[in-house]
């Protein structure tokens, strides 16, 4: 299958867990060894190039770590991870989604990339706003190094200061995010 997706897909896999209790990215899902294979490989296919953010390499998939954009700062925020990418690719806009939100089907992301048009910033919507899953454009960087430098890191804030477009979407099992075990548990189950 020849990939159908020109940008880059950036799967973010640097957060605490704390919730979890444990690294989920480390988890193991479906009949993959963890999470975060289990995403790399299902939507490596659709994409040209895919990326992993993270602090550290912890993935014993890949054979080397040039496919992991690591965050410049040890401090654990989005907003951090979002200057590293940014910084490090060379596109106009990357898609990004997290880690544990597994069930995001290939269509809504083709939905997204597609409506991504003028937006700096073009994300899923369901009953909630879903910040890390959608196209950031490369002009979104001078506004994220302003919000470092007034040690803001909420990626609500940055969707309000630049034009953003929300894209509606129904499913919200679709978008579940597997923060604690509770949600772990009811994703393995609709995975399957």
């Amino acid at each position: 299958m020849t990939p159908s997706f020109e940008i880059p897909c950036v799967i973010l896999c640097g957060g605490k867990s704390s919730r979890m209790g444990e690294d989920k990215s480390l988890l193991p899902f479906s009949t993959s060894n963890s999470l975060i294979q289990y995403q790399y490989e299902r939507l490596k296919p659709y994409f040209k190039n895919i990326y992993i953010s993270s602090k550290v390499n912890k993935f014993d998939f890949l054979e080397t770590d040039e496919k992991i954009i690591f965050d410049k700062s040890l401090e654990s925020s989005p907003i951090v991870a979002l200057e590293s990418i940014v910084e490090s690719l060379d596109y106009d806009k990357v898609f990004i989604i997290t880690v544990d939100t597994p069930l995001i089907k290939i269509e809504t992301i083709k939905q997204l990339i597609e409506a991504s048009g003028n937006s700096d910033i073009t994300v899923a919507k369901t009953k909630r706003t879903h910040n890390l899953c959608g196209v950031f454009k490369i002009t979104i960087l001078s506004e994220i190094k302003n919000m470092l430098l007034q040690d803001i890191h909420k990626v609500g804030y940055l969707l309000k200061n630049m034009s953003t477009s929300y894209i509606l979407f129904n499913d919200e099992n679709e978008f579940i995010n597997l923060n604690d075990k509770e949600e772990y548990s009811r994703a393995l189950q609709l995975s399957k």
